[in-house]
């Protein structure tokens, strides 16, 4: 945008620079022809220069509508696999079972309630003088649907694999694996989808610098994802001002 505007200044006093050079050494008989063509000149680059700005505003409307869009399903793909892993263990990488899992899939409702019984081993130990020890009871008190849980009656996990705009037909791509932390197999998973997928209609060399952006308000990398297979992180790479939660 700086560089636009720069352009634009160059060129304004550019052309008061010619204006002025015509009306002094330029004969009065040729002056009217110069002068059309130099306002057309100068009308031409205006346009250009105005369709430069424009385009770009135009082109990050287009992108933070499309974006937040992503955003909401990758949010969906993230609730998912977190019920996932809280029911089986671990995530999943494969979409077809990642739904079939919502379909038939079911979270146990449990109570934890303290109680006190008696230290039948230490009561013996000491001949028969009493102790006790506090223990935690778990009861199962039922079961609810994932499906119900997380969409109520929407289905619109059936189709959370699919990126809702941008180039027809592309799919979000979905991992999930381990890795090692402190002695441990941690279970971890990504979702993601290209921003040249998602913006692929724009023009290119907007798209490639939309690509290389770094800011704090901006998404950063060449793709909107969630999760991580190289961390133990569930967040998606989104800033605030595109979501209200991380």
């Amino acid at each position: 945008m700086v560089k636009i505007i720069i352009a634009a200044v160059v060129v304004i006093a550019l052309t008061i620079g010619i204006v002025w050079v015509i009306d002094k050494f330029v004969p009065k008989k040729v002056k009217p022809v110069i002068m059309i063509l130099l306002w057309v000149l100068i009308g031409y680059l205006g346009y250009s220069t105005f369709m430069s700005v424009y385009g770009e505003i135009q082109f990050n409307q287009l992108k933070e509508k499309r974006y937040k869009v992503v955003i909401e399903s990758l949010k969906d793909i993230r609730d998912s696999e977190l019920a996932h892993r809280s029911v089986v263990g671990n995530f999943e990488g494969n979409f077809e079972n990642l739904v079939k899992f919502i379909d038939t899939a079911q979270f146990t409702i449990t109570q934890r309630r303290d109680s006190t019984i008696v230290d039948v081993e230490k009561t013996r130990q000491f001949g028969g003088i009493i102790f006790t020890k506090d223990i935690v009871i778990i009861d199962t008190l039922g079961y609810v649907p994932v499906k119900d849980s997380l969409f109520g009656v929407d289905t619109r996990y059936k189709s959370m694999m699919n990126i809702p705009v941008g180039q027809p037909g592309a799919k979000f791509e979905l991992k999930a694996g381990f890795i090692e932390q402190n002695g441990f197999q941690i279970p971890v998973f990504e979702s993601k989808a290209l921003k040249s997928v998602i913006l692929f209609d724009q023009d290119k060399d907007m798209v490639s610098k939309e690509n290389q952006v770094m800011s704090v308000e901006a998404v950063n990398g060449d793709a909107i994802k969630v999760g991580s297979m190289d961390e133990v992180n569930t967040n998606g790479n989104w800033p605030k001002n595109y979501s209200n939660e991380q």
